[in-house]
């Protein structure tokens, strides 16, 4: 608010608001997907109840990653058709409801369909898709680091809801543990649907004239347009290459801890860690890619993300937490890092009334990743009977990831926000 004795100037209250808008997509990211995220710390619950192998139980998640992504163009069109407390509300509705009948499951394609579909939906419709187009819309000079606040909730979600999930696990069950999860979605969904949405996707004062005149100088950026645009598909592939390495580790990473010897709420709290330090890198990679350029952030992250995969496939060789701690460090401070610089450079590359739909688009090839790398490496795990293969998978993928992401360059970056559009 401003000072009562001078009055608000129109600056400070654009920037209340912008901080308003921030928060509360930080919020709704971190809600949905620290609650989603919580399947791995289900994952040996669900396999006792269920004595399923574990290709069929990652299958699950490898279900949520495709409706996810299946989901994100969708989404994308939705949010520039009716804007944002549609969007927002079938998320939550999505996510709480979906949950909600899940702790009733009773067979495996129930948890398909109410983890899986439902939970990619809420996802979708409560992630990047929606915080992004808003972010373009509220922020200019300082999109980067706004994208990399929004990614860090990711982190922020996982930390919060991983133990959260083994605590309420500890205390009732795996379907205790899922009913308290959706009817907290589910009571909070009105407050946040009473919000004044409107002013909300209004943006920033000057942005729709700007918006005009960009369409006027470069065209209206569509998703047929932007599908003829080479930056769009290798952005697409750095997302699936990233996928696949994040996904193959966070699916497995809790049952392999508990499966070498260490205790759940251990294995979960691990898991949390990581995430949460992945803050500091998304934030990181936001503040030192408008100094040094989004391929050599990028390929630095990536080694880190390499050097921590392979301190945890140590960890049965020289037990202990010195290993432990490095994976943590090593893989969770880099954990999501590359997010905002995809999201930037979208945002750079194809800002509009389309951007939304756009990197909707972009985001199905993190669905296709994700599944892939959830699945392959249960499959993998199946047919070893060990974690060591589902490993060297995700640190392949990594090193693919570094290689597109060096291809693509860092043309982008010089002149701030001027960048030369590709050719649509």
């Amino acid at each position: 608010m401003g000072d009562p004795g001078r009055g608000e100037t129109a600056q400070e209250r654009t920037a209340r608001w912008a901080l308003g808008v921030l928060v509360l997509c930080t919020l709704l990211n971190l809600v949905g997907r620290g609650i989603t995220d919580t399947y791995a710390v289900f994952l040996l619950p669900l396999a006792r109840e269920f004595g399923a192998d574990r290709a069929a139980l990652t299958g699950v998640y490898s279900t949520f990653m495709v409706a996810q992504g299946i989901a994100a163009p969708l989404v994308g069109a939705l949010f520039d058709r009716v804007g944002p407390r549609t969007v927002y509300g079938v998320g939550l509705g999505s996510l709480g409801a979906g949950y909600l009948l899940a702790s009733g499951a009773d067979t495996l394609w129930h948890l398909h369909l109410l983890v899986g579909v439902c939970g990619g939906i809420g996802a979708a419709a409560l992630g990047m898709i929606p915080a992004s187009a808003l972010a373009n819309r509220w922020f200019d000079r300082h999109l980067p680091r706004s994208m990399a606040i929004l990614y860090a909730a990711l982190g922020v979600g996982v930390l919060l809801f991983a133990p959260l999930a083994q605590w309420l696990i500890d205390l009732g069950g795996w379907r205790f543990a899922y009913r308290t999860l959706a009817l907290a979605v589910l009571i909070v969904t009105p407050l946040v649907l009473l919000l004044p949405w409107r002013r909300v996707a209004l943006g920033r004062p000057g942005y729709a004239a700007h918006d005009r005149s960009r369409v006027a100088r470069e065209g209206t950026w569509t998703l047929a347009r932007a599908l003829r645009a080479g930056p769009f598909w290798a952005l697409s592939a750095i997302l699936f290459m990233t996928s696949i390495t994040t996904f193959s580790m966070s699916v497995q990473v809790v049952a392999y801890l508990v499966e070498v010897g260490y205790p759940p709420l251990h294995a979960a709290s691990v898991y949390g860690l990581a995430g949460s330090l992945s803050v500091v890198g998304i934030v990181g990679a936001g503040v030192l890619a408008e100094r040094f350029g989004e391929s050599r952030v990028a390929v630095a992250a990536y080694t880190s993300t390499v050097l921590g995969i392979l301190a945890l496939a140590l960890v049965p060789v020289f037990p202990g937490y010195l290993l432990l701690a490095a994976y943590v460090l090593l893989f969770g401070t880099v954990s999501g890092s590359r997010g905002p610089l995809i999201a930037t450079l979208t945002a750079r590359y194809f800002g509009g009334a389309g951007l939304g739909t756009i990197y909707g688009g972009i985001t199905v090839s993190m669905g296709i990743g994700a599944a892939l790398g959830s699945w392959a490496t249960g499959l993998l795990h199946d047919l070893t009977h060990g974690y060591g293969a589902g490993f060297a998978l995700a640190a392949l993928a990594a090193i693919g990831g570094a290689l597109l992401f060096r291809s693509l360059g860092d043309g982008d970056r010089r002149g701030g926000r001027g960048t030369k559009r590709p050719a649509g």
